[in-house]
Order: C-alpha cells, then sequence, then structure tokens
C-alpha cells in the first residue's frame, strides 16, 4: 500500500515538522512494515509553470516529426513574450494547456533546463510529460496536456503536488484493513496520540424500495449488496488534476472519471466498488455462484471458463462479473472517444465471503486491487459509506444527479464479542499493563470494553483477524511497544543441550568443512527427469518418492530421496560460471517412503491433539534418514612452487566418507561395487559394523561418463553419499581421545604380490588381526602392476606401525608381529611377499 504523506494529513493532524522518515519511524513501532520512503520531486527546482500553446510549426526534413511551438507562460519568464520550444511529441494542439519547465530550472534526475539550439531552433526550455516530471508512466507516452481552466504562468509544481513522500508498506495478511487510507490513519492517529477524522462518517440515505434492482441467491458468498445509482453525467469530464496525482502515487493509473473515483474510494476506505453503464445491463442485477461451464469475458480481454465455486454478478444474459474479482467487459463503463459514452452508472459496493474471493482469483490466475482487499477482510459495515462517498463525487466531478433509489441487501450478522480475563495481555507479555492500559488500547483500535476482571470486547468490524483473546493480547502489547518488553534469557537447567546424534552432526560438517568442502544448500524438491539422468533403474528405491499435493514447480512435484541432484546442480552452476575447482558438501533429510504409510487425519484445531492422534500422523510420515554428501571436480590440490596440481579422483571421494567415520570413531571397510549412478570400475561400496555386522554405510567413486554428459558436468566429477543415521548406530560408547606414548615407534614395511581381483581392503583386514595388538597403523602407500610381478598380479606395498604402551619394542618383536601379519595374509588371500 502506497500512502502519500500529503494526503494521510488530510485525516490526522501531523506535526508541520514531521517528515515521512519520522512516520515511518511510528508506524513501524504499531507493528507496520513500512519498506521505503519515497521522495517524490526530489531534486526538481523551478520555474515549472503552466503555459499555453500560441502557435504550432512543423520543422521538415528530419527523420522523426520536429514542431516549434511558441508558448505563452504568463509573467513567468520575467518578459511576458511567447517562449520559443521545440517538441517532438504529438498529442498537444494550439489552445492546450501544457507543463513547461524553463531555462535555470532542474528537473529530477538532476537534469539542468538551459536555452540550446537543436534542429536549427533555439529552444527556451521544454513542454514536459509525466516521465520528466518523475510523476510515472500516466499510459499516454505524451506531453501533459492540463484542463483549460488554468491560467499561463501558473506554478506547476505546486498544481501538480510534485514534492511529496509516499510510504510503502508491506500489508500483512491479517492487516487488511491497511490497504486503505483509512486504515493507515487510524494506526497513524494511535501511534501519535491524535485525533482521527474518519472518511467513512458520512449521512447515508437508508434503503428504500425504489433503488436499482438486485437479488442476492447466496447470501453466505455475499453478505451485503449496496446499489446507488447516478444519471446525467458529463460525457467529457474528466478526473481532476488532484485525484489524479493521488492514484499516481498509490501507484495506480487513471482511467476514466467514473472509475477513477471507484478506484480512488476503495484507497480512501478500503471497499473495492465497481461500476456498471447502466444502459449496458439488462434486468435485476444478481450474485450466484456459476454454472459449470459457464464463460464470462473479463474486463482485461480474456474469456474465462468459470467454475461452479465462483461467485459472479449476473444481469438477465447471464454473468457480467466476476464478484470481487473483476468485472465483466459487457458492461464496461465507455470512454468519452467511444460514441456512446457512459452518462448513466450503477455503482456497486458489496462485501464478499473471503475465501470465495481467494479461491476463485487463484482459480483464474487473476488477482486484483479488488481481490487484494477481499481476501484479506473488508469492513462490512463500510459498503453504504463507500457507495455514498461514490455518488457525492460523481455528483460534485461530473454533474451527475444521485436517484432518491438506495438498494442495500445485508443478511442478518451480530457483533463479535471476545471475553478476556482483564489481566491476560500481562500474562502473556510477562509485564504489568493493568486493567485502565488494557480497556484504553484496546479502545483505540474500535473496541467497545466492558466489565472489570473479565472484560466484554466487541471487535470493530473492521478488524476481522481479532477473534481470539491472544489477538487481543496482541493489539495491546503491539501499541505500548515491542521494543518495551524486558528481554530476559531464560535459565538452562543443568545437564541439557545438544544431544548426541547433534553433536555428531555437527562435527561431520566442521570436519568436512575442515577438509576443503564449502557447504551448499539445495531444495529438497526433486522430479523424474533427474532420476533418469542419473541412470537410475526402475526398481531402483530412490524412484519411490512422496509427491507433494502443491509442489513450487511442476518439474520438481516430488521430495528428495539422495542429495546428489541438488549438490550436482550446484556443482554445474558454479562451473558454468568460471569456478572449475570445485568441492561441495550438503547434509539434509532424505524421504523414502516404505509403503507401509498410514492415511494422514487432519487434526483439530480447538484443543491439543491426543497422544494416539500424534503417533497417527507420525505413523503417515515417510523414513526420513539424515544424509550427508560431497561432490568434487577440477583441482583437488592447486599448483604453486610447491608444485604441479593433483585433479581429484574417486579417491578424494572414499577419502570424504573416511573423514566422516573417522568424526565417529568407527572403522570404514571399503569395497569394489556396481551402484547408479557412479561408473562401474570406480564405484566403492562404504561398510561400518553395527551391532557386530557389516552394514551399507553409502557408496563414493567417480560418476558414470554417461551421467556427467546428461547433467553437463566437468569430466571425472566424483562423489560420494552416507547415511549418517547408520553411522549412529554404529558408534560404540563415548568417543575416545588419542592417547599419546612417551616410546618410540617401530615401522616395517612390507609389499606383497597377490592376484589383481583380490581387494586391498581383504589384505589389510588379515594384516591386522595377524599383526595383534601392537599394530598402532596400517597404510596403504603403493600399487603395482608390472612384467616384474606376472600378468595378472599387482603389488601392494604397506607399511605397518608397532608400538607398545608400556615399553620400547625390540626389533625380533616387531619383525614376529610383520611375520604374523604376512603369514594370515597369505592364508587367506593368497599373497607373496614380494621378493621372497
Amino acid at each position: 500500500m502506497r500512502v502519500p504523506l500529503s494526503w494521510l494529513r488530510e485525516y490526522v493532524d501531523l506535526p508541520a515538522t514531521e517528515t515521512g522518515r519520522d512516520v515511518q519511524a511510528e508506524l513501524v513501532s504499531v507493528g507496520l512494515e513500512v519498506e521505503t520512503v519515497e521522495q517524490t520531486g526530489a531534486g526538481l527546482k523551478g520555474p515549472l509553470v503552466v503555459g499555453q500553446v500560441l502557435t504550432i510549426e512543423e520543422l521538415e526534413g528530419f527523420k522523426k516529426p520536429i514542431r516549434f511551438c511558441t508558448v505563452d507562460v504568463g509573467t513567468a519568464n520575467g518578459t511576458g513574450e511567447p517562449q520559443e520550444i521545440v517538441c517532438g511529441a504529438r498529442n498537444f494542439s494550439v489552445g492546450d494547456k501544457v507543463v513547461v519547465v524553463l531555462p535555470g530550472a532542474v528537473l529530477p534526475g538532476d537534469f539542468a533546463i538551459a536555452a540550446r539550439k537543436t534542429y536549427g531552433k533555439t529552444s527556451h526550455g521544454m513542454i514536459c510529460s509525466t516521465d520528466e516530471l518523475g510523476m510515472g508512466d500516466d499510459g499516454t507516452h505524451g506531453i501533459i496536456v492540463l484542463p483549460p481552466e488554468y491560467e499561463p504562468g501558473t506554478d506547476a509544481i505546486e498544481l501538480l503536488e510534485l514534492v511529496d513522500e509516499v510510504l510503502d508498506i508491506a500489508v500483512t495478511p491479517d492487516r487488511g484493513y491497511c490497504l486503505s487510507m483509512r486504515g493507515v490513519a487510524r494506526e497513524t492517529a494511535i501511534a501519535y496520540g491524535l485525533p482521527l477524522r474518519d472518511p467513512a462518517l458520512l449521512d447515508v440515505p437508508p434503503p428504500n424500495a425504489h433503488g436499482y434492482p438486485v437479488k442476492v441467491s447466496d447470501p453466505i458468498g455475499c453478505s451485503n449488496f449496496t446499489a446507488r445509482t447516478v444519471t446525467g453525467l458529463r460525457p467529457e469530464a474528466r478526473s481532476p488534476i488532484w485525484m489524479q496525482r493521488r492514484l499516481q502515487k498509490a501507484g495506480m493509473r487513471t482511467v476514466s472519471l467514473a472509475v477513477d473515483i471507484t478506484n480512488y474510494v476503495m484507497l480512501e476506505l478500503g471497499q473495492p466498488l465497481h461500476a456498471y453503464d447502466r444502459t449496458r445491463v439488462e434486468g435485476p442485477i444478481g450474485v450466484r455462484r456459476a454454472q459449470q461451464g459457464e464463460k464470462l469475458t473479463t474486463l482485461d480481454g480474456a474469456e474465462r471458463v468459470l467454475d461452479a465455486q465462483d461467485l459472479v454478478i449476473t444481469d438477465d444474459r447471464g454473468p457480467i462479473g466476476l464478484a470481487g474479482v473483476m468485472g465483466g467487459a459487457n458492461t464496461e463503463i465507455a470512454d468519452v472517444a467511444e460514441e456512446t459514452a457512459t452518462t448513466e452508472v450503477v455503482i456497486e459496493a458489496a462485501h464478499f465471503d473471503a475465501i470465495a474471493i481467494a479461491r476463485t482469483a487463484r482459480r483464474h490466475k487473476l488477482s486484483s486491487e479488488a481481490s487484494k482487499r477481499f481476501e484479506r477482510g473488508v469492513d462490512p459495515q463500510a459498503a453504504a459509506a463507500a457507495a455514498q462517498r461514490t455518488v457525492d463525487l460523481l455528483v460534485l466531478l461530473a454533474g451527475g444527479t444521485a436517484e432518491a433509489g438506495v438498494t442495500e441487501i445485508t443478511a442478518p450478522s451480530a457483533p463479535r464479542t471476545i471475553a478476556m480475563p482483564a489481566n491476560h495481555p500481562d500474562r502473556v507479555a510477562g509485564v504489568a499493563y493493568g486493567r485502565e492500559t488494557v480497556v484504553r488500547r484496546l479502545q483505540q483500535v474500535g473496541c467497545d470494553v466492558y466489565g472489570q476482571d473479565e472484560l466484554i470486547v466487541t471487535v470493530p468490524s473492521w478488524r476481522p483477524d481479532l477473534t481470539a483473546p491472544n489477538d487481543l493480547a496482541e493489539e495491546v502489547i503491539r501499541l505500548e511497544g515491542y521494543e518495551n518488553l524486558p528481554s530476559t534469557l531464560p535459565t538452562p537447567p543443568s545437564g541439557r543441550g545438544l544431544t548426541d546424534r547433534q553433536r555428531l552432526h555437527r562435527r561431520v560438517g566442521r570436519a568436512l568443512a575442515g577438509a576443503g568442502y564449502v557447504e551448499a544448500l539445495s531444495y529438497p524438491f526433486i522430479g523424474d527427469a533427474v532420476l533418469d539422468q542419473l541412470g537410475l533403474e526402475k526398481d531402483d528405491a530412490r524412484r519411490r518418492t512422496v509427491t507433494l499435493v502443491n509442489p513450487i514447480s511442476d518439474e520438481e512435484p516430488a521430495l528428495r530421496t539422495t542429495l546428489l541432484p541438488g549438490l550436482l546442480g550446484a556443482l554445474r552452476r558454479n562451473d558454468g560460471r568460471g569456478s572449475h575447482d570445485l568441492a561441495l558438501f550438503e547434509t539434509g533429510l532424505v524421504f523414502r517412503p516404505t509403503g507401509e504409510e498410514t492415511k494422514a487425519v487432519r487434526l483439530p484445531v480447538d484443543r491439543r491433539p491426543t497422544d494416539e492422534e500424534i503417533a497417527g500422523l507420525d505413523a503417515a510420515l515417510p523414513r526420513q534418514p539424515r544424509r550427508a554428501a560431497v561432490v568434487l571436480a577440477g583441482a583437488r590440490e592447486q599448483a604453486g612452487w610447491w608444485g604441479t596440481a593433483r585433479t581429484a579422483t574417486w579417491a578424494d571421494a572414499v577419502e570424504a566418507a573416511r573423514v566422516i567415520a573417522g568424526e565417529a570413531g568407527v572403522e570404514l571397510t571399503v569395497r569394489a561395487d556396481r551402484h547408479a549412478p557412479w561408473h562401474p570400475g570406480r564405484c566403492a561400496a562404504l561398510y561400518v559394523t553395527v551391532a557386530g555386522e557389516e552394514t551399507l554405510f553409502g557408496h563414493a567413486g567417480e560418476l558414470h561418463p554417461r551421467v556427467v554428459k546428461e547433467l553437463h558436468l566437468p569430466e571425472r566429477t566424483c562423489a560420494m553419499e552416507v547415511e549418517l543415521d547408520v553411522l549412529e548406530r554404529a558408534v560404540d560408547g563415548a568417543l575416545q581421545a588419542p592417547r599419546i606414548s612417551t616410546f618410540p615407534v617401530a615401522t616395517q614395511d612390507v609389499a606383497l604380490v597377490v592376484a589383481s581381483d583380490v581387494p586391498a581392503d581383504a589384505v589389510e583386514k588379515a594384516l591386522r588381526e595377524g599383526a595383534g595388538g601392537l599394530l598402532e597403523s596400517l597404510r596403504l602407500f603403493d600399487v603395482f602392476t608390472g612384467e616384474q610381478i606376472g600378468e595378472g598380479n599387482k603389488s601392494l606395498a604397506y607399511a605397518l606401525r608397532f608400538r607398545a604402551p608400556d615399553r620400547t619394542l625390540t626389533v625380533e618383536e616387531a619383525s614376529a608381529a610383520r611375520d604374523t601379519a604376512v603369514a594370515l595374509a597369505a592364508e587367506r588371500t593368497g599373497a607373496v611377499l614380494r621378493g621372497a
């Protein structure tokens, strides 16, 4: 909602020294989100005056039409002589009143005006358009043509109200009354402690039997319908400048006088209105639900197929408007340029059901200023006042005559009352406001309050959001100032804090960041297309997804079953923007339905759900394991004076899994595997021991070339994905800190020749078991193949470190442990000591 400060001052007597920034601060303090304060006319400096075009000479020989004009600007130029001006616009004629800026003036944007020679003539100033004056686009794309009543030389800065401040307020859905000057003025008056001049306080004639006939068939959808008729409108009547300027500052374009008046009253009172050309309405006006498949051409020229839940305005021919959203083209107010300009109008001021209007607007993807207000709640008692205000302006500005007939159809309703203990706001805020403060603040927002310890509060009609004691408490608290609430930190009970699970997840994230990975958070949505690109089989469990009822994107309608699509998408975007050496990680939930989920039930809102109801809701949820994943591409180690760069390989992806397992103190077992989307020859299955059994932890390796091509990834992209819930179950007791020994280490290297198909992991496992308790660590540092060891063989070289906790090992002890380890490896894997 854009609120011109000059318009706001009509309803609240703000101090003359108050600026837009001051008002912004006060409105923010009472809970309104004032996003910006726009300074219109900033930097504008006159002389800027009204001029009358005396002569127009068409200049020939140029690529575009150019006109040399003489303009009467009164005595504003100091001489009283006609001002000579060159102009390229075509939408004005001799005798028209225009806006002229004279030499020495400065327009918005620091555009200084001076006499200059152009097109063979000297132009002493400029004839202005709305854009040049910072007024915005008025739809004409031409020069401002003023009404004839203004005298040449009149100050146009004051006439056009060019210097002003406009507050841009982001109105939240529960504060729909602030989509009007009346609502914002009420909040301003409360913030400053000043009286409000309510523009809705008008003398309204009572309804009678002589008004335009109206039939409401759906009183739930339309609880109030007021109709007034005005005849004898002057077809040539135009909206006055003050009204045009207020509409422009509020962000609306001028259309015609009748339409501008309805828009003006909507902005003023918050009540949407619609004006029908009475000569185009056939028979009584009706309000009903549409028939399935009915069609209506709306004012935007689109033909719309109606739904049975749409609320429509009708006449004897059928629908003539989409109630609360947009009128129909067949009863549109005719423009002055048309042969049969509108001279008789029927004014509609109605109150429609908020939910019905919201659903209709979304169903037809047709959001309008009217629907925006109806779906947030419009004052049902403002319709008669809004209709009267519209009639008054039509009579005043268009010379019309208000017919005596007044139609008002109202469904019976009672004021809404709320019972609330007087100290309820005190208990909610933790502050002792006292009864007098509570009553005063509620009365300021328009409530009637009765009672002592137990208050009976009658809610004003313009506040449909006030439905419970907590809503009333919020009004008291916000008006007293959220900033005045004391800030008191709660005292945490001893022995509380992060759970072991939370600590593990945080350690994993810190460890990956420490290993050079950058965290990337992606949306948890996927579609079948990316699963196809990953090369997943038809029966792959990752294809069983949970589909969203209302997805953000039709291309990604399901919840993710793997972290890789989001991470790979982030890697692709960064690579496309010039960052080619990438290492990204993410931890988060994936969603794996088991097929055993029950149908979710709608929980009650009038009480706390029972434990059984909550358990039933939990049973409807899919399994949601937490996973961690990394993706790598480009150089893992950069080149420098220390040496050449090293490209990321599948081994780096496996090492990332070792880093994660190390944070839990869990040993990782690595075996070759075939699993999409990894390369079948460069894919590792990762296992950890859970309750004495090896359990699959995840996969790592280099992505399949087809996947790389389908997803447009860098060559040799690698990835790893593991399940942290499995890792958590593998943790055996508290994590032990490493012990620093005072005794020296004994190092023994062995090179074992095994068949090429023997996994290094099997050899390593045998060496560890055979070496016994003296083995401190074991590391594979070389793999060799060649003629020297025979075809079909490979040589694995290991470094074994031995250390005793209580003594220095002898050479004999270390050698004996090594020989035992080699012997067991030979027995289990057929390993032969190289060179033996």
